[in-house]
């Protein structure tokens, strides 16, 4: 995997150009990073220890917060560390690493999307038959699935991309080692990465996602047919989290990875990729629990039998005291 004729190191310039708006991007990636910390890691203990979250929905959102964890710090350290000081360099070891991952996750994170846009479907359009359809075993097989297809996908295209002809300035216009970015610092003919970007994103971002339009077609169709309120706002609460976290997700992925050649698309594609790798994973737990109200029932039991316990021990030693 390792090109040997590439530069020890690169250049992650970011917004380096701005040294003001790199100390508030500073601040801002740190917050955002200790949130999707707490809230993807609150988020698995409650899909694990309350026996009530114990359901193929949770299931699947545990792995997306897992996903989104193991995500974010696989680039948030070093971007704070070259946010913080002048020093913006990055290992080739630590850049292949990094698109590794990036790919990686990324891959997994549209299969999964897609995997729990059909568990939404089963729910919502045939509710009596839910159960018997997404049953434990489908859904590891199906987590399995999304997982294999972005680890195979990883190292698929990120040998060629490490292989490309870097120009010797070494410097990467973005905050993390994307593919788009690596294109941009190739110096020799980059058409075979093009042609492979342009399959994978169409196999891995416009299939998953026509899949996940299909799936909420169904599920419009069946609810429209339907002349309940009752059903609608159900319809609408079983779907909208998720719904919400497909349309910020893909919209930033399009936006970083299909962008036009040219530097306004570029700058802008920035932002975007900064969003993608820092902001999503932290606004993902905070849909699920602000807009689920059985996350927050299973937060306060949890916080209940905490408080319980708290006050059994406290009953104890004030009567070995007396």
């Amino acid at each position: 995997m390792v090109n040997h004729s590439s530069p020890v190191d690169f250049l992650l310039l970011g917004f380096s150009e701005n040294p003001g708006l790199e100390r508030i991007l500073f601040v801002l990636v740190l917050i955002s990073y200790l949130v999707t910390l707490v809230g993807n890691t609150l988020i698995i203990l409650l899909s694990t220890l309350d026996p009530r979250l114990h359901s193929p929905m949770y299931f699947f959102l545990s792995n997306l917060s897992f996903l989104d964890l193991c995500f974010t710090t696989s680039c948030v350290p070093q971007m704070l560390f070259n946010l913080w000081g002048p020093n913006k360099t990055i290992s080739f070891l630590g850049c292949s690493v990094q698109l590794f991952i990036f790919l990686f996750l990324g891959t997994t994170e549209c299969v999964l999307l897609t995997v729990m846009a059909f568990d939404r479907y089963v729910a919502v359009c045939q509710p009596l038959h839910y159960a018997t359809v997404i049953h434990p075993r489908l859904c590891r097989q199906l987590a399995a699935v999304a997982w294999v297809m972005g680890l195979v996908q990883s190292t698929v295209q990120t040998p060629p991309t490490l292989r490309l002809p870097f120009c010797p300035h070494r410097q990467i216009d973005d905050f993390v080692c994307e593919v788009p970015s690596l294109i941009q610092l190739a110096c020799g003919d980059t058409s075979y990465s093009e042609i492979q970007l342009a399959v994978s994103s169409v196999i891995f971002l416009v299939m998953p996602l026509t899949l996940i339009l299909i799936s909420y077609g169904a599920i419009a169709r069946a609810v429209l047919r339907i002349n309940s309120a009752t059903v609608w706002r159900k319809a609408l609460g079983t779907c909208s989290s998720h719904l919400t976290v497909v349309t910020i997700f893909y919209s930033l992925v399009i936006s970083v990875y299909l962008q036009p050649k040219n530097p306004y698309a570029q700058k802008r594609g920035k932002f975007f990729g900064l969003f993608y790798a820092v902001g999503t994973p932290s606004l993902n737990p905070l849909i699920y629990t602000l807009r689920n109200k059985e996350v927050k029932k299973a937060f306060r039991r949890l916080l209940g039998k905490d408080c319980g316990l708290q006050g059994e021990l406290r009953e104890s030693c004030l009567m070995c005291f007396h």
